[in-house]
């Protein structure tokens, strides 16, 4: 089975789930909101017009990786 965006946003839902629970509105909604948004703006981006609209919308994308302890979800190690 091929990697997607998907999967791995619902893998980092499924990690999180196993934080504590103080944790639900600090680091949790953090990466779930990253996890979500990452495919999220590669899909607007992709619908966009014009290329370079296409790569501001993965740079975005981009961005929101960071947010994501790259330890704790797959798809984002470097």
């Amino acid at each position: 089975m091929a990697w997607n965006a998907n999967s791995g946003a619902e893998a980092c839902y499924q990690i999180t789930k196993e934080f504590p629970r103080e944790e639900i509105y600090g680091m949790t909604s953090q990466i779930r909101c990253s996890a979500v948004s990452i495919p999220a703006n590669v899909a607007e981006g992709y619908g966009r017009k014009y290329p370079s609209q296409f790569i501001q919308f993965l740079r975005i994308a981009q961005g929101s990786s960071s947010s994501i302890p790259r330890t704790n979800c797959p798809g984002t190690k470097r």
